[in-house]
């Protein structure tokens, strides 16, 4: 319980908002009673679902994820799957890190597939995660020069990708979170 409270409060909540936010944490997370154990008693499936629960239940803009749902059972991949799609319609932006291209598939409406740093493809996840998986399936088969046939097409029919940042008009009325509560320390 205290590493739910702990992990709020670094995501940015007040002590209030980690107390509200608790229960749903506990329930996605479903650690039955190993959450009144230490973290490292954990498995690293169960220190991923208690990380992702605490993550998203702090509603950030953004949210970036590494991996974090190619662990667990079926049960957490579904409820995990639920709640990124209640986080995207709630407006944010998460940004997932997966080489399972059936979860990028599943979850993203854009991919980015990156090779050693390089922006190899950017578009509809669909279609950029199965040019991945036809590639990844060509690597892993041993046919380099089908993977290498696949990975140029690829480059040869991406676009450049544009990004563009809206700045509020006050931006003073979103501050970074490291920033906020900054005038009410005591002296």
């Amino acid at each position: 319980m205290e590493n739910v409270h702990l992990g709020c409060l670094a995501m940015g909540m007040t002590p209030a908002q980690a107390a509200s936010a608790a229960p749903d944490v506990i329930d996605l997370a479903r650690l039955g009673k190993s959450v009144y154990l230490p973290m490292k008693t954990y498995s690293s499936g169960m220190g991923a679902r208690l990380r992702f629960a605490i993550a998203t239940a702090a509603r950030p803009r953004i949210l970036l994820i590494d991996e974090a749902l190619a662990t667990g059972d079926a049960a957490f991949k579904e409820r995990s799957e639920a709640r990124m799609q209640r986080m995207r319609a709630e407006a944010g932006t998460v940004f997932l890190v997966s080489h399972a291209a059936q979860t990028v598939e599943e979850t993203c409406t854009r991919a980015i597939w990156l090779n050693y740093g390089r922006v190899v493809l950017d578009g509809p996840a669909d279609d950029v995660a199965l040019r991945y998986r036809k590639w990844a399936w060509a690597i892993a088969k041993d046919k380099p020069d089908d993977a290498r046939h696949i990975i140029r097409a690829a480059f040869a029919q991406r676009q450049e990708t544009l990004v563009r940042v809206n700045v509020p008009v006050d931006a003073r009325a979103f501050p970074p979170r490291h920033a906020r509560g900054a005038g009410t320390r005591a002296s």
